[in-house]
């Protein structure tokens, strides 16, 4: 070995260092560089996996604080807190109601023992108020009828003799007066102890409360309690068309349901009237509001709708929409009964209802001709803190954080090529577009394979499947995205280190969220703060970035980012569970025309990336992106196994088992008579059998699996011979909408046991002008029921006594026809019908008119034949079977 000179090897690391500070500097040169880049700047697995359990714990988080209740108060605290909503008291009233079982509007249930009960309670409420107090009551009997639209299809709604029970509080100022309403009655089959007499109960309270005060509110406080809201909202409309309380109204709370249990949610408010949501800030100790609650309802996403209707568009009163959404399962079923609430959503309810009442009732703006209007953005941050603020602050607000969002990072580049930071820019921003695009493929893809091979709604019981049926690819879209852009797209001469690489594609992803935002902003959609958050939190982690220099250091800038993500993540996982938890029980009622995988899946698809965005781009550091990739497929694997193999996958659950949350199939069964009748009124041919309305995608295959005996077959509603030849298939329709919609089938049977019908009797004919007649009939039954008027070509309804005008006509099955739904609460008399029809040639008998007269009996027990008893216990036990019975008579005039 030889030895160099001294001074030529010093001479020689001089030159060499003079080489180097001449040439621009790089990151990565040599094979060896990239070995210690690679061991500095890339996370290993462990990274990676506490990453998605950060994520995951959030939303453990998050889900415990959504259901967080407060203490309940009892009777003996009533000495501490003489004025506070004792949730005891009320669960008293609530198990009175609960016991009496269902209750639908006509029942003896409803009409005599839930009224009555009211009314009692309500009296001994006026036996204990302070003497100061003025309590009226007054009991309501109305009749009226109303058009009403939904799904582009009209209808009109009848109610005769149904009951409100109204009480009122007179205020020092008595002109004016806020409202608030519940209902009494339920549907058929449910006891409707949350829909809605948790509600009721709860009103109930607070009238105790507030009417043991010694001093008077401000304003009259009104507490109507109305009997017939499950039949198209008929008792409001009563009240506030026809009540003379009515016109002191000026504001009003609505108290709905359509889940069991839970927080209850402000999901509607306004329209236009900001003052409402600057009380509820104001007053509730426990916010729960979202805008864009407000805006999935009007946007038809939820199949129901609630009184806020009735006293929004006849009575033109601003006010405030509240329901409980847990739970969404139980609602309309046996379980909507005592066992499955508590206390403590009742002192919840009760707390908030309480001091919104005692802050609305004392406000000036009750007062007001003419209150401050304009739209507000509202939401709570996961029930800690309640925000608002105006439409307009609203646009100004998204746009800044749009763009700053964007232009603020980029100063953390000053030193680097800005086309170098710009190309990573782009790669973000391509990277969460395209994962988006292929998550959503990805995730519907495997939806429509599952609802193919059988396995749909496997997720509904057990809805942490989705996270590994959905969520875990959708990520594994974003990770093959990015892989695949890493591979096609990097540059290798970037002068970023692979750290600055992730920081640039985290502004591509700013990118994206601030178009989104900027999008929902033009469009007019309020709901733009979800996204607006997000950007809120990216800038607090690029503010804090740049104050501490942290953006050129190893790790310290993963660091920040992580902790400004942790609001991030609150608030993203937060919309992942209020969402599944208020969906995943809405595609039990979808129909079975919709898939509700796909549904479910793109709702998946969408908040992952809600939660994940801004940790996707790390994949880019990941020592081993392939082993991940490789786990994420095996949950994904051991996801779909549990689905398809398991008991886990199995969509519904009964109670058995002590299980807290049975989830049932909703089946809804019509022992059905149909009688034909000639165009001279004679009798000309019968049949009958059941009629099943499929209300989820597996209501078919529950049927053929437990109920059809071997050779029996369903036939489905538009095959029917009769949707060929009858009006509106000559089928019980009952609520035009979900039987227009949904697939519903036949299956022939013998005849129910009748003992009674509503009857549409022909009384004769008058002349009005050449072209125009009028059909007399008198009406007799006080059942609930329904008429189809169907004109016969060239012929037109121009006319009727029902109402002032004869709105649209509903198409179904090639034919036009006026649908009526009538509802009796109090045994009536018989009433009389008159149809003018204009035509312009000359009709014989029998070419004027179809009419389609259904009797629809609910919880008439005592018609259930021994036949259609047998066929209902061959559901299983997971089933809630909603049994009725009806006689559907048809005639030509």
């Amino acid at each position: 070995m030889g030895v160099k000179p001294v001074g030529a090897t010093s001479a020689s690391i001089f030159a060499l260092s003079v080489r180097t500070a001449s040439m621009p500097q790089k990151r990565v040169r040599f094979r060896e560089d990239e070995q210690q880049v690679s061991n500095l700047h890339r996370l290993g697995g462990g990274a990676v996996y506490g990453a998605l359990l950060f994520v995951l714990g959030c939303g453990l988080v998050t889900n415990y604080l959504a259901n967080r209740l407060p203490p309940a108060l009892t009777v003996a605290d009533l000495e501490r807190t003489p004025n506070a909503f004792i949730a005891e008291r009320a669960w008293a009233s609530l198990k009175a109601l609960n016991d009496m079982g269902p209750k639908p509007a006509g029942s003896q249930a409803n009409e005599v023992m839930a009224y009555g009960f009211l009314q009692k309670e309500v009296q001994r409420i006026a036996a204990a108020k302070h003497a100061n107090q003025a309590l009226e009551v007054d009991k309501q009997v109305v009749t009226g009828a109303f058009s009403i639209a939904l799904l582009n299809q009209s209808m009109t709604s009848m109610y005769r003799n149904v009951q409100n029970l109204v009480v009122r509080l007179v205020g020092r100022e008595p002109e004016h007066a806020l409202l608030l309403n519940c209902h009494f009655d339920s549907v058929a089959s449910s006891p409707g102890a949350s829909d809605d007499g948790a509600s009721c109960a709860v009103m109930l309270e607070v009238l105790r409360v507030i009417s043991r005060q010694p001093e008077r509110t401000r304003y009259t406080v009104v507490f109507l309690f109305n009997g017939a809201e499950e039949t198209m909202l008929q008792a409001a409309h009563g009240f506030i068309t026809q009540h003379p309380w009515a016109k002191e109204v000026r504001a009003f709370l609505n108290l709905e349901s359509s889940g069991s249990g839970g927080k209850e949610v402000l999901f509607q408010a306004g329209p236009h009237h900001p003052w409402l949501i600057r009380a509820y800030a104001r007053a509730i100790r426990h916010p729960y509001a979202h805008t864009v609650g407000e805006e999935i309802f009007q946007l038809g996403l939820i199949p129901s709708d609630t009184d806020f209707r009735m006293f929004r568009d006849y009575g033109e009163v601003p006010g405030m929409d509240f329901a409980h959404i847990a739970n969404g399962y139980r609602y309309h079923t046996r379980y909507d009964s005592m066992d499955y609430l508590s206390l403590e959503v009742l002192q919840r309810t009760g707390d908030n209802v309480l001091a919104l009442t005692r802050d609305l009732a004392e406000c000036d703006e009750l007062s007001m001709s003419h209150p401050p209007v304009g739209e507000t953005v509202f939401f709570d941050f996961v029930g800690l803190a309640f925000v608002h603020y105006s439409a307009a602050a609203s646009r100004l607000i998204n746009v800044v954080v749009a763009l700053v969002s964007i232009t603020l990072p980029l100063f953390g580049f000053a030193r680097a090529r800005y086309g170098s930071v710009l190309r990573e820019v782009f790669f973000g921003l391509i990277g969460t577009v395209f994962g988006l695009i292929f998550s959503i493929i990805s995730c519907t893809t495997i939806a429509r394979q599952l609802d193919f091979v059988g396995k749909t709604m496997s997720w509904y019981t057990n809805t942490s499947l989705i996270l590994g049926l959905y969520c875990c690819p959708a990520l594994l879209a974003h990770c093959f995205v990015y892989l695949f852009l890493t591979t096609f797209y990097t540059n290798s001469k970037s002068d970023l280190s692979l750290g600055q690489m992730t920081q640039a594609r985290m502004v591509g992803v700013n990118v994206f969220w601030s178009l989104v935002t900027l999008a929902a902003t033009g469009a007019g959609y309020r709901s733009g703060y979800i996204p607006m958050v997000l950007l809120l939190c990216a800038i607090a982690s690029s503010t804090l970035n740049l104050i501490l220099s942290a953006s050129r250091t190893l790790r310290r800038w993963i660091f920040v980012h992580t902790l400004c993500q942790l609001p991030a993540l609150l608030w993203a996982t937060n919309f992942y569970n209020v969402l599944v938890e208020l969906f995943v029980p809405i595609t039990g009622r979808f129909g079975g025309s919709r898939n509700p995988e796909v549904f479910i899946s793109v709702l998946a698809a969408s908040c992952t990336l809600l939660c994940c965005s801004y940790f996707i781009p790390f994949i880019g550091q990941l020592r081993s992106a392939m082993n991940f990739t490789a786990k994420l497929s095996a949950v994904t694997v051991c996801a779909l196994v549990l689905a398809c193999l398991s008991p886990l996958g199995v969509p519904y659950r009964d109670e058995s088992g002590g299980l807290a949350s049975p989830t049932p199939q909703r089946q809804y069964v019509t022992h059905t008579l149909r009688v034909f009748h000639d165009e001279v009124g004679l009798f000309k041919a019968s049949d009958s059998g059941y009629f099943f309305q499929e209300m989820d995608r597996n209501t078919r295959a529950t049927i053929e699996e437990y109920v059809l005996q071997p050779g029996e077959s369903l036939t489905p509603m538009r095959q029917m011979t009769s949707c060929q030849q009858e009006l509106f298939c000559a089928l019980p329709f009952y609520s035009l909408w979900h039987q227009m919609r949904f697939n519903n089938y036949w299956l022939p049977g013998p005849e129910p046991s009748v003992d009674n019908m509503v009857t549409m009797a022909y009384l004769g004919t008058e002349q009005l002008d050449t072209n125009t007649k009028r059909l007399l009939f008198s009406m007799d039954g006080s059942i609930q029921s329904s008429i189809v008027i169907g004109p016969k070509e060239g012929v037109q309804l121009v006319g009727w006594t029902l109402l002032d005008h004869v709105p649209p006509p509903a198409k179904f099955g090639g034919r036009e026809g006026h649908f009526v739904f009538i509802t009796h609460g109090l045994p009536g008399k018989a009433w009389n019908v008159s149809l003018d029809l204009r035509y312009d040639q000359p009709k014989e008998t029998g070419e004027m008119v179809d009419i389609v007269v259904t009797t629809k009996f609910w919880e008439y027990h005592h018609m259930h034949t021994a036949d259609f008893e047998q066929l209902l216990a061959k559901f299983p036990s997971w089933a809630h079977v909603v049994p009725s019975v009806s006689v559907v008579t048809l005639f030509p005039l």
